[in-house]
């Protein structure tokens, strides 16, 4: 590896993985897209300043590209296990879009296998690096001990290929989407999951849901409810934590976190600029693999959402029935 400029390989390049290759090729002087993996290669790979990069039609032999340092997975998390155990043989870091595997089994075993081989994994968990998420990390000693977290996450509805929830096994918003609020759960509180109750307008396999309602407990004794959903109008983020001195009310989408102290007083009231989370986090890869330092989300952080997700799913199947962390193989 050249310390200076690392080879990445790309597997993935449809809407989201486009974003990827975008910074890839344009923003980030450390790293040199060599190669592309893509379902159809011969469709190509038309980025302007990326001519000269390699088109693959599958991962092994993107992987075998000696130009290839490290790996950046975008494609469907039904594939990222076995892309997981070629790059592991490979020794080659990955970095790989969230949610990290569909099921637990899959995300445990991944995480065994890079740990055994000493091979670094980092989750996008991409909204960690929102700076309104990460604002609001920093007023955790303002509001003192944690008792109650509420996060909304509603996306838009839009059309996808016939196929597309084959890639989530068959799993819908919860694992789509909603495995954001599930790693923002230990990411602002710093607590482990330890009790989870979820229904859903739907239960996979037989349809992919679009809405859930899921409450949380973690093992600090902050409970959490969280609400899914897939809706007709536009996007909405939003978060209230509260404390035992305060409490931090935040809008990712908007852009705005104020903050009130126990008696009602605001004491802070701002406006973050707008985040590249996709360019952060990349960013943030690359800087591990090149100091050799740990990586800033790791693969049990990513194995850990999975985990959360999972349990959703059981308790739902079970009529919303609680579920205890963590879960029976």
């Amino acid at each position: 590896m050249n310390n200076d400029c690392i080879g990445v390989g790309l597997i993935g390049v449809g809407r989201h993985g486009a974003r990827y290759a975008q910074h890839l090729v344009q923003d980030l002087p450390t790293a040199s897209l060599r190669a592309v993996c893509r379902r159809h290669p011969e469709q190509g790979f038309h980025i302007s300043g990326a001519e000269s990069v390699k088109v693959y039609g599958d991962a092994r032999s993107l992987i075998a590209d000696p130009t290839v340092d490290v790996v950046v997975v975008v494609a469907p998390p039904i594939y990222a296990s076995a892309i997981c155990g070629l790059a592991v043989q490979a020794h080659k870091p990955l970095l790989i879009e969230k949610p990290l595997a569909t099921t637990a089994p899959d995300a445990r075993t991944m995480v065994r296998q890079a740990c055994e081989a000493g091979v670094p994994v980092m989750t996008a968990q991409t909204l960690r690096f929102d700076h309104t998420i990460q604002h609001m990390k920093t007023f955790q000693p303002c509001i003192g001990h944690s008792r109650q977290l509420d996060l909304e996450f509603h996306i838009e509805r839009r059309t996808t290929a016939p196929d597309h929830a084959d890639g989530y096994g068959k799993r819908g918003a919860v694992l789509e989407i909603g495995v954001h609020m599930l790693d923002l759960v230990r990411f602002l509180t710093g607590e482990e999951v330890q009790a989870v109750e979820c229904t859903m307008d739907r239960h996979p396999p037989s349809a992919p849901e679009t809405r859930a309602a899921i409450h949380l407990t973690t093992a600090g004794g902050t409970t959490c409810r969280i609400e899914i959903a897939r809706v007709l109008g536009s996007r909405t983020g939003r978060a209230i934590w509260i404390g035992s001195q305060g409490r931090v009310e935040a809008d990712w989408m908007q852009r705005r976190i104020r903050c009130v102290d126990h008696t009602g007083v605001e004491t802070m009231n701002a406006e973050p600029p707008p985040s590249q989370t996709v360019l952060s986090t990349l960013t943030a890869f690359l800087q591990a693999v090149k100091t050799n330092s740990p990586m800033p989300i790791t693969g049990e952080d990513g194995c850990r959402a999975v985990e959360i997700a999972d349990a959703c799913y059981r308790s739902a199947q079970a009529g919303g029935k609680a579920m205890t962390l963590p879960l029976e193989p």
